[in-house]
């Protein structure tokens, strides 16, 4: 007798296949049969000392804040592994939204925004304008730690008005396997892949660009713009802008309200003394030894499904591999890069449009996704806005999208070429 998510798997392929529609199978975990490859192991050939600092890391990664560590006055989350939680330590969003519990823990009053849902995804916020009118793009933090047991006595700030729904900007946390294998490819190569097949990306219309750093031209390659540099910075904001912890990149409270602005700056550093890592260091290095997540087996319809996405032009912006350079680091030297991204910004149409400009980066242009690990996904696109991979497909084609051919490519597809393609990408 099959077991209940295996029936209900095929009961829905089975009435997809007779109302003439594909579906999108569901995260891989829920569609039963075979378990998936676990997520969230470290990269194959690390020395012993590398493991150790992996290990010590993903400890760190998932340590909770309180104020006297540094969370705060303003924060998403207190804790790196709150947002980063599904299918483990690392990866995005998890089925229940730990932001509800963070709101009133410890005693706090903050109010949960109406956009933040217990069974939707993690939410940061960014306003597209300023009271003045300015451009802003900023991160407004959700919470703030007055009224906390840990808080101090005076502290009586209070969150931002989310109330104006047309100036938000919403995002989702991105899932970090297999970062460090990005971190190392070379600018170079990123360039080169970008410009190959030039008649092809021409017929489709498709264009894409590099967002850069502004000091020294290089390729930035992390967040949902591309607008970070590398991990260290990549975690440093984070822990400032998503948990108010003040660091060594990012020394200054966002907050100095000196009622609730109390601890000692910066919160999080190497100690010289003893030379033990900060915070951030430890969170680049776990997030650097993260291992990239593993397809499932192929299946017939896997492999007619992994053809189609390069017959429809998906894979001229979600290149399947690429590769890493030279690496300082164990099991990133000269490997393969299956990321299924360019790591290039595109122009995704109005409908995609969040009104805010980060770098190079205009309100309607994204980096390519890595579709890696699309399989363990609970929620699509930048906000999060969609669960359903079918949808996340046809919300790529609106006015001014460099994916519209694309996209019409897949709708011109047959019911089983359909299903095909949708079950190849959540193998993921």
């Amino acid at each position: 007798m099959f077991p209940s998510k295996i029936l209900a798997g095929a009961l829905a392929l089975a009435c997809a296949a007779i109302l003439g529609a594909q579906t999108d199978p569901g995260p891989r975990q829920a569609q039963g049969g075979p378990a998936p490859p676990p997520a969230g192991p470290a990269i194959r050939g690390l020395s012993a000392a590398d493991m150790q600092a992996f290990l010590t890391g993903k400890n760190t990664f998932s340590e909770v804040e309180t104020v006297a560590t540094g969370l705060g006055p303003r924060f998403n989350m207190d804790t790196c592994a709150g947002c980063h939680a599904y299918p483990a330590a690392g990866g995005a969003s998890p089925a229940v939204n730990p932001q509800i519990a963070a709101a009133v823990k410890n005693g706090a009053k903050n109010q949960v925004p109406p956009f933040v849902q217990s069974t939707g995804p993690v939410h940061v916020v960014r306003f597209k304008q300023a009271p003045n009118g300015q451009p802003d793009g900023g991160v407004h933090d959700l919470f703030v730690i007055a009224g906390r047991s840990d808080a101090p006595a005076g502290c009586s700030i209070a969150q931002p008005d989310f109330s104006n729904a047309n100036n938000l900007s919403l995002r989702i946390p991105t899932p970090l396997f297999g970062l460090g294998l990005i971190e190392s490819i070379t600018d170079t190569t990123l360039k080169n892949n970008l410009a190959a097949n030039a008649a092809r990306k021409q017929a489709l219309g498709i264009q894409g660009s590099f967002n850069t750093s502004a000091n020294d031209g290089t390729i930035t390659r992390y967040g949902w713009k591309a607008q970070n540099k590398s991990l260290m910075m990549f975690a440093g904001e984070a822990y400032n802008v998503e948990m108010g912890v003040t660091n060594e990149l990012f020394p200054q409270e966002r907050e100095e309200n000196p009622a609730c602005a109390t601890n000692s700056l910066p919160e999080d550093h190497m100690n010289p003394a003893t030379g033990a890592p900060s915070d951030i260091q430890m969170f680049a290095i776990f997030m650097r030894f993260l291992a990239p997540p593993q397809p499932s087996p192929a299946t017939q319809s896997i492999n007619n499904g992994r053809a189609l996405f390069d017959s429809t032009g998906c894979t001229m912006c979600h290149t399947p591999t690429l590769q890493s350079g030279d690496s300082s680091f164990d099991g990133l030297n000269n490997q393969a890069v299956n990321l299924y991204s360019d790591l290039a910004i595109h122009n995704m149409g109005q409908t995609l449009n969040d009104g805010v400009t980060q770098g190079q980066a205009n309100g309607q242009e994204w980096r390519s996704a890595p579709l890696w690990g699309l399989g363990d996904r609970l929620f699509m696109l930048h906000d999060g806005r969609t669960k359903d991979l079918v949808q996340a497909i046809l919300l790529h084609d609106s006015q001014g999208s460099e994916a519209h051919q694309a996209t019409l490519n897949y709708q011109g597809l047959s019911v089983s070429q359909k299903q095909d393609l949708l079950n190849f990408l959540r193998s993921l």
